[in-house]
C-alpha cells in the first residue's frame, strides 16, 4: 500500500521543478549560456556526478509504501506497520541482518566477548560468530580468499558498467566537445569502483561494521542520505521566497520599509539560532506527543517533525541572503535605466519583476548553492546537540550522536564515525564545489 508523506510530495515537486527549470533555460539564450560556462568547468561535472549520485539515492528513498502481510484468506488484504521505500527493497539484504552488538568492518567475530558454550562442554569467554557476517563461510580461513574474489566481482561490474556508459555517450561527447567529459568519466569510475566492491561484499559481509545494536553501519548511512537531502533542498525552498522578497523590497523602496526590514533581520540576528530552533522544535514534538491519534505510523509522525525543522530553519536563515539582495538592489534602483522606467510611470511592480529580479537572480543561484552545504552541517549539529531530527529518523547527525560515547570506549569503535564523516564530507565537498563553478559562471565580476 503506498503511503505519501509530507516531504515525499515535496521532494518529488522540487525534482519536476528542477527539470522545468532545466527545460526552461535551453529555450532562453540569456539563461542558457550562463549555465553553458558552469559545465564547462572540469570541478563542475566532477561534483554534478557526485550530486547525482546522493540524489538517486534520496529519490530512490522518497518512494515509500507498507507491504502487505501473507494472509489465509485472499479477500482480505493486511498490511504491515512497518513503512519501508524502494532503497529499502533494493538493500533488503542489510536491513534485515541485525547483530547482537559492535562488530568492525568485514568482521568474522562480534567486537565484545561473549560467554560461549564449546563443542566439548567447556565455557570460555571469547569473540562468538555473527549471526550474518560472514555465515557463508565453512571456515573463518576462507575469509582472504572470499573477500578478494568479492571485490573482483565488484570491481569487474564496474568496468562493465563504465565501458556501457562511454559507448552510450560517445555520440554526445562528439557533438558537445568543450564540455571536460573527462573529468565527469573519472568521476563517474571513482564512484563505480568504490560502489561495485562495497556492494559485492554487503551481500556477505558487514562492510562497515555494525552499531551498539547490531545495525549495519553501511545501511544506515544510506538510509541518512534523504534526510540530508531534505534539510538542504526544502529549507532552501523556505528561506528564499523570504529572504527575496524583503531583501529587494529593502533595497528598491528605502526609508521607513529599510528600516523596518532591517530592524526586523538584526532584532533575528540577536536571537541564538539554536535557542530559537530548539524551542520551535521542541514544542513541535509536544504537539506530536498530545496528538498521537493524527498519525497512523511512527513514519509518518517524524516526517512531520522533519519538515517542521525545515520550515524552522527556513525561517532564521534568510537574514544573510536578504543583506546581500539588499545591498544589490540599492545599487540598481540608482541605475538609468531604472530612473528611465520610473520617468515613464512604470509601477513599482513591474520594476522589481522585470528589472530587480533578474540581476540578482546569480546572487540569488550562488546563495542557495552555497547554503546548501551549510543547512546539512547544520542538521548534524542540531542532531548531535538533541534537537533535530526524531531519534528514530536516520541522519549523519544521529549518527554521530551515538558515536561519541563509543570513542570512549577501549577499544575504539570507530567506523561509525569515520562513515557519517565520509559520507557528509563527499556531499559538502561536491555542494561546495559546484557552487564555485555557478557563481563563476554566473556573477558577471567573475568573468571580467
Amino acid at each position: 500500500m503506498p503511503v505519501i508523506l509530507v516531504t515525499d510530495i515535496l521532494v518529488w515537486l522540487l525534482a519536476a521543478v528542477a527539470a522545468g527549470y532545466a527545460f526552461h533555460c535551453r529555450r532562453r539564450p540569456h539563461l542558457a549560456i550562463p549555465w553553458a560556462r558552469v559545465f564547462r568547468s572540469a570541478t563542475a561535472m566532477a561534483s554534478v556526478v557526485v550530486l547525482g549520485a546522493y540524489a538517486t539515492l534520496g529519490l530512490l528513498d522518497s518512494l515509500h509504501f507498507r507491504p502487505a502481510l501473507e494472509q489465509k484468506n485472499a479477500e482480505q488484504r493486511a498490511y504491515s506497520s512497518e513503512v519501508l521505500s524502494v532503497l529499502d527493497l533494493a538493500v533488503s539484504h542489510l536491513r534485515g541482518r541485525g547483530e547482537k552488538t559492535y562488530s568492525a568492518p568485514l568482521a568474522t567475530r562480534s567486537y565484545a566477548k561473549e560467554q560461549i558454550e564449546l563443542p566439548d562442554g567447556r565455557q570460555v569467554r571469547d569473540f562468538p560468530r555473527l549471526a550474518f557476517g560472514g555465515a557463508h563461510l565453512n571456515g573463518e580461513d576462507e575469509w582472504a580468499v572470499d573477500v578478494v574474489k568479492r571485490t573482483l566481482a565488484g570491481l569487474a561490474v564496474a568496468v562493465v558498467l563504465l565501458i556501457l556508459f562511454f559507448l552510450a555517450t560517445k555520440t554526445l561527447m562528439k557533438r558537445r566537445p568543450e564540455i571536460p567529459w573527462h573529468a565527469a568519466g573519472i568521476s563517474l569510475a571513482v564512484v563505480l569502483l568504490l560502489a561495485g566492491p562495497v556492494l559485492a561484499l554487503s551481500t556477505g559481509y558487514h562492510v562497515l561494521g555494525t552499531d551498539k545494536v547490531g545495525q549495519d553501519i553501511f545501511y544506515l548511512a544510506l538510509k541518512s542520505v534523504r534526510t540530508s537531502l531534505v534539510i538542504g533542498t526544502l529549507t532552501t525552498l523556505v528561506l528564499l521566497p523570504v529572504g527575496i522578497a524583503l531583501g529587494i523590497s529593502a533595497g528598491y523602496f528605502k526609508g521607513w520599509v529599510d528600516d523596518v526590514i532591517q530592524y526586523l533581520y538584526t532584532t533575528l540576528n540577536s536571537i541564538p539560532g539554536v535557542l530559537l530552533i530548539a524551542a520551535a522544535v521542541l514544542m513541535m514534538q509536544v504537539y506530536i506527543d498530545l496528538h498521537p491519534e493524527t498519525f497512523q505510523t511512527a513514519v509518518q509522525r517524524a516526517d512531520l517533525r522533519l519538515l517542521f525543522l525545515c520550515v524552522i530553519l527556513g525561517l532564521t536563515s534568510w537574514t544573510g541572503l536578504a543583506r546581500l539582495l539588499r545591498g544589490e538592489a540599492l545599487k540598481l534602483s540608482q541605475l538609468e535605466y531604472i530612473q528611465a522606467a520610473h520617468a515613464f510611470g512604470v509601477r513599482d511592480t513591474r520594476i522589481l519583476a522585470r528589472h530587480i529580479l533578474p540581476n540578482v537572480s546569480h546572487i540569488v543561484i550562488i546563495a542557495m548553492v552555497m547554503d546548501f552545504s551549510g543547512l546539512v552541517l547544520a542538521e548534524a549539529v542540531l542532531s548531535y546537540v538533541g534537537v533535530g531530527v526524531d531519534p528514530s529518523t536516520n541522519s549523519f547527525g544521529t549518527m554521530i550522536n551515538a558515536a561519541r560515547m563509543e570513542m570512549a570506549r577501549e577499544p575504539v569503535v570507530w567506523w561509525a564515525l569515520a562513515t557519517a564523516f565520509s559520507f557528509m564530507f563527499a556531499l559538502v565537498l561536491a555542494a561546495n564545489l559546484f557552487a564555485d563553478a555557478i557563481r563563476d559562471g554566473f556573477d558577471p565580476r567573475v568573468r571580467m
